[in-house]
């Protein structure tokens, strides 16, 4: 199923809003862990795909390219980037795990080039952010679930092994 979400100044203060009292409620996570952990889980229909340290299936979209981040601001409503403040760590992936810089000072986790987000409407061993499509900023995003195994091509025009979701 295909969704899509424009969300506008008002909309996002009052998501904004919610998701602040829902993660103070909740005790919460940062979206800045100290020490990441990215693995691979079978999450039903989904298959394989990589989760963050909570089981939180991870997600990449069509619109970043070569490590710049577009998802800012607004687009932390309902997608985090998966940040470390030293070396991810992994367990049972293959492929590279790297870090690059954010446009607000973050360092975003990367697995073959791709930058690395999580949904939060997502809860462990759930994938529901898959297909989904929004707009933040002027930018229209597809989100994909990360599977450790599926080809990508890069912007260059090279094939790599990365998560793809397609």
């Amino acid at each position: 199923m295909k969704r899509f979400l424009v969300v506008g100044t008002v909309g996002v203060a009052a998501l904004v809003v919610g998701i602040t009292i829902a993660v103070a409620a909740g005790g919460g996570e940062s979206a800045k862990a100290s020490n990441a952990t990215v693995s691979v889980k079978t999450i039903g229909s989904a298959g394989k795909v990589l989760v963050d340290s909570k089981g939180r299936a991870l997600y990449v979209n069509d619109q970043d390219r070569g490590g710049m981040a577009l998802c800012t601001g607004s687009c932390f409503s309902f997608w985090r980037p998966l940040t470390v403040s030293g070396t991810p760590r992994a367990t049972g992936v293959t492929g590279k795990l790297a870090v690059v810089k954010r446009p607000d000072g973050g360092r975003q986790v990367t697995f073959n080039g791709k930058l690395l987000y999580s949904f939060t409407l997502d809860k462990p061993g759930k994938v529901t952010g898959n297909g989904f499509k929004d707009a933040f900023g002027g930018y229209h995003f597809t989100w994909h679930v990360a599977h450790p195994t599926k080809s990508v091509v890069s912007s260059g025009g090279t094939t790599v092994t990365g998560p793809s979701g397609y």
